[in-house]
C-alpha cells in the first residue's frame, strides 16, 4: 500500500516524530510506512488522515492489484 504521509508532514512542517506523538506511535512506525513497509490498522489510518484533515483513502492509497 503507497501513501502520501511525507509530502503531507512536509505541507504541514511536521517531523516524523511530532506525527508520531501526534497519533500515539513510535516515530519507527511513521518510518515504516513512509517506506510502505508497513500496513497501518485502520484507527492508525485513521488518526493519520485526522492529523492532515483528509480522508483515509487520500493519505493511504489502495491498489486493486500489485
Amino acid at each position: 500500500m503507497n501513501n502520501r504521509i511525507r509530502e503531507l508532514r512536509a505541507r504541514h512542517n511536521l517531523s516524523q516524530l511530532e506525527l508520531a506523538q501526534k497519533v500515539g506511535v513510535r516515530r519507527e512506525t511513521i518510518v515504516f510506512l513512509e517506506k510502505g513497509r508497513y500496513n497501518p490498522s485502520l484507527r492508525l489510518a485513521h488518526d493519520i488522515a485526522l492529523v492532515f484533515g483528509l480522508p483515509i483513502e487520500e493519505v493511504f492509497l489502495f491498489h486493486d492489484h500489485e
